[in-house]
């Protein structure tokens, strides 16, 4: 009866670990997700910029590796509107866009005023480095890119005929836990811009490497 107890508490523990385990490799890498947000765009104020640069920690065959950079374009109501891959190599800079590659070619019709914008890193392909469909397939998320957003703030305080007074700030994009749900699903619904939009919804990669 010893032995049974044993055996089943044994067995419990190898079936907990092996859970663990599986919990763990679903878990995406640290360092991997960057948030920022973007408002007055598409002629409501000027234009907004996003620099993205590559840490060069990440490597392969102990050399540093170039990166993609998963970029992911919400609207303010929640919906994904953009979507693309873009490569950046180690100590480059990429420069976009916010009204010309990020919120220019939106997945439904509508001016993108403001919204969100999500970029989780990557490994590239060999050969074909960053297609910018890669945002929309099943990768893992490799560290570390590093991201800045310029926004245009009205500081007019809401003075009768005193227009919109313009104030340029930047700000880091911030780091936040990336989920293997929030991973699945930015990769499907980019999936569907890419099989179903019709070239919309595609975003632009800017300049850069």
């Amino acid at each position: 009866m010893v032995r049974t107890k044993i055996s089943m508490l044994s067995l419990a523990a190898l079936v907990l670990c092996i859970g663990a385990g599986v919990s763990q490799a679903q878990t995406p890498a640290a360092d991997t997700f960057r948030v920022n947000y973007f408002a007055g765009a598409n002629g409501a104020r000027p234009d907004q910029t996003v620099r993205i640069t590559n840490t060069g920690t990440a490597t392969v065959g102990g050399a540093t590796a170039d990166l993609c950079a998963n970029i992911y374009v919400f609207r303010n109501d929640q919906q994904l509107t953009e979507c693309c891959s873009c490569l950046v190599t180690p100590n480059g800079l990429r420069t976009l866009s916010v009204d010309f590659d990020l919120a220019h070619n939106p997945l439904t019709p509508g001016v993108i005023g403001e919204g969100v914008i999500k970029i989780i890193s990557s490994a590239t392909n060999a050969g074909t480095p960053c297609p910018r469909s890669k945002a929309g397939t099943t990768y893992a998320a490799v560290a570390a890119v590093r991201a800045w957003g310029t926004h245009n703030q009205d500081v007019s305080g809401g003075l009768s005929g005193a227009g919109v007074i313009n104030q340029v700030t930047e700000t880091e994009f911030l780091d936040a836990t990336l989920s293997a749900a929030e991973l699945s699903e930015v990769q499907a619904n980019c999936q569907f811009i890419f099989g179903q939009g019709s070239g919309a919804g595609q975003c632009s990669c800017g300049r850069g490497d």
